[in-house]
């Protein structure tokens, strides 16, 4: 009731087009302190609800309100293995979730929750905490992103031997090669893997399980297999014009320019930029959006970007009531930096000159009412309403089909569900027994705090089946 909502300030445009880092600044701790007042000890805090990982959101909101910054980072971890990824990429479904939220601008809970852990790490409060035994037991884990990182840590802690293979030459995953490091910075996601090998996770880089090192062969040597490979099959538009060149899928696109700040070559002729082109991206989530700001830090001369779905509404249907994500108009950073939005467009085809991408052609949809059964709305191109852009660069960034099959799951057939994702039973193991999986790879495309929650529900379930082998030799 005292204080008004207050976000971290941002780097002007401008400026922030001319380099690669984060833009953000956090704030004084005592203008922090008065956003952590704003949390109104709810009787039901449906925060917590709205968080996939279950943060205690209002005590450590309270905490530092109080100036226990210790206390908080201690309450921030017990649900939380990496608050600096979510503080700083989720979308904060907890925010939408905030009871104050209802007709109230709601708590900066990410923004609290980021300012925590880096005045821990600054404060010298995050150190490294190995296990004090050993189980015995020793785990794979295939992937280094968000999901099997929250698995080893988590198995590791229970004093596990875990040791996780990752088939790039980085660790982290998406969360090093594919999120710009205008949104995450590379050595923050080192600072965390160099605080897990301390506390005795093992890394291998240029593993690629199925392919380089079967999963046969790990399951000889371990006695548990985690996979947590993400679903990295992208989705394709199979129109008239696809093969041209200059259309690329957003992932390609993205983690080129990830590897080139990391200090790697790019040939000429491999290397994808946007400078001086005029970009299309195709897809309104957030790959879109990442594509968009890494475009416009190219130089792109214009950036247009086409959503499939109608515009959303700029504040709740009535449908969509709180405390419910919203699904609302959203406006990310990067488009602010610059470029043309329009919804409801299906693109039909490009077209050339020799063999290089010019013209994308498009039409424009409407939708009918939605089908109660499905949710889902029908939709139909609008007679009379093709259009044709001009388009240099062409970036899919249209979501993804689930796992890539060929190699590890193929190997040993595992059993896929209807969505092609690795089906798995109530403690996340696979239909081969040991094996288990995690994240995307399990349950499909999502956001890097789901990932984290998946890690740990999974590194329960192994947990558990560890330790029955343990009862049985007993």
């Amino acid at each position: 009731m005292k204080y008004d909502r207050k976000d971290f300030s941002k780097q002007p445009v401008e400026k922030r087009l001319k380099h690669w880092k984060e833009f953000y600044h956090q704030m004084p701790e005592e203008d922090l302190r008065k956003q952590g007042a704003r949390c109104m000890d709810c009787g039901v805090p449906f925060c917590q609800s709205g968080c996939p990982i279950g943060n205690i959101i209002p005590d450590w909101n309270d905490l530092v309100y109080r100036n226990s910054w210790q206390e908080a980072i201690e309450r921030l971890h017990k649900t939380n293995n990496f608050p600096e990824f979510t503080g700083r990429i989720c979308p904060a479904p907890c925010e939408n979730a905030c009871v104050l939220a209802i007709n109230e601008p709601a708590v900066t809970i990410k923004n609290i929750e980021v300012a925590i852990i880096e005045k821990s790490y600054k404060e010298g409060w995050v150190k490294p905490l190995p296990p004090k035994y050993r189980t015995g037991k020793k785990v794979a884990v295939v992937g280094s992103g968000p999901a099997g990182l929250a698995c080893a840590d988590q198995l590791n802690k229970a004093g596990h031997t875990v040791t996780v293979y990752e088939k790039n030459e980085a660790l982290g995953g998406l969360l090093t090669l594919g999120i710009p490091d205008f949104k995450l910075e590379k050595w923050v996601v080192k600072r965390r893997l160099d605080r897990m090998e301390q506390e005795g996770v093992k890394f291998k880089t240029k593993a690629h399980i199925g392919m380089d090192i079967s999963l046969q062969e790990l399951l000889q040597k371990y006695d548990a297999v985690v996979l947590a490979g993400g679903a990295e099959q992208p989705r394709d538009v199979p129109i008239p014009g696809r093969e041209l060149k200059g259309i690329y899928f957003a992932m390609d696109y993205l983690t080129q320019q990830n590897r080139i700040n990391m200090g790697q070559h790019a040939d000429a002729q491999q290397r994808i930029s946007a400078a001086g082109k005029k970009v299309v991206v195709l897809g309104g989530g957030d790959t879109g959006s990442d594509c968009i700001g890494t475009a416009n830090r190219q130089g792109a001369a214009l950036v247009t970007n086409f959503e499939l779905m109608a515009r959303p509404a700029k504040e709740r249907p009535v449908d969509n009531p709180w405390p419910n994500w919203a699904f609302i108009e959203r406006k990310s950073t990067s488009h602010e930096e610059g470029c043309q939005r329009d919804y409801a467009i299906m693109t039909k085809s490009f077209s050339g000159e020799n063999g290089e991408v010019k013209k994308l052609h498009a039409v424009r949809l409407e939708f009918g009412p939605k089908d109660p059964a499905t949710g889902r709305s029908a939709m139909k191109e609008v007679p009379g309403s093709e259009f044709t852009v001009d388009a240099d660069l062409v970036l899919l960034a249209l979501g993804f089909l689930g796992p890539i099959k060929k190699g590890m799951i193929e190997e040993l057939g595992i059993a896929l569900d209807e969505r092609g994702n690795v089906r798995t039973d109530h403690d996340c193991m696979t239909s081969v027994e040991g094996v288990f999986a995690a994240g995307d790879m399990r349950r499909g495309q999502s956001l890097v705090v789901w990932a984290i929650h998946e890690g740990r529900a999974t590194a329960e379930g192994v947990h558990r089946y560890l330790m029955a082998e343990v009862k049985k030799a007993g």
